[in-house]
């Protein structure tokens, strides 16, 4: 087991909480937007995170993470749509499906922004900025890996939503059969090494794009 860092897991679980809210937050907001109240009169468009959290993928996973020393990344539960109550069903249902990987695209580029600031700040001045630097570096990686991971195109991912979305529908409806072995896959993608050529090179990509 690798050496743990109780104050940095502490820091790390807490950014991964919140990035997981408002990425549950920005698909229920988005599917109110264009037209499906579901998630909104379920009380999804919220930033209480015990409204959006799994017990598996928020808590389990996450620990399962740190003890294997691969990345920290998790999910929360799905937020319900209807995509018949969309004002254009499958258009309309591809961009929630990307509402939430582009709300931590959104929430690591702050991030990345505050740190380019915070961090010159902390050489030499008060030891109090050292969290606020752990805390922002933990952002940028934690949403930089969530909106890589939430993209991969496997179905119950939001990668998975947005290409299905934009098959036809007949290569749709194929592709979707494999909805229900999704997890199996993700599970022996993350515990395998397959999880540094699928994730690992688009996340040190965009990580380069930041300042």
């Amino acid at each position: 087991m690798p050496d743990i860092n109780l104050a940095q897991v502490f820091i790390a679980f807490v950014v991964l909480l919140f990035s997981l809210t408002i990425h549950e937050m920005a698909h229920a907001w988005t599917a109110d937007r264009l037209g499906d109240p579901t998630a909104r009169q379920l009380g999804r468009v919220s930033l209480n995170p015990l409204v959006h959290a799994d017990l598996i993928g928020t808590v389990v996973f996450p620990l399962m993470a740190l003890v294997g020393g691969v990345p920290l990344i998790g999910w929360a539960k799905p937020v319900p749509v209807n995509i018949a109550r969309l004002r254009h069903d499958r258009r309309d249902y591809v961009l929630v499906a990307a509402a939430g990987p582009a709300s931590n695209l959104a929430l690591a580029f702050t991030a990345a922004a505050a740190m380019s600031v915070v961090l010159p700040m902390a050489e030499g001045e008060s030891t109090m900025l050292i969290p606020v630097g752990w805390l922002l570096r933990g952002a940028v990686q934690i949403n930089l890996l969530l909106a890589v991971f939430n993209m991969i195109p496997i179905p119950p991912l939001d990668g998975g939503n947005v290409l299905g979305g934009l098959l036809p529908r007949p290569l749709a409806a194929r592709f979707d059969q494999i909805r229900p072995y999704g997890f199996l896959l993700l599970y022996a993608l993350v515990l395998t090494d397959g999880y540094r050529y699928v994730v690992l090179p688009p996340y040190y990509f965009l990580r380069s794009w930041l300042p």
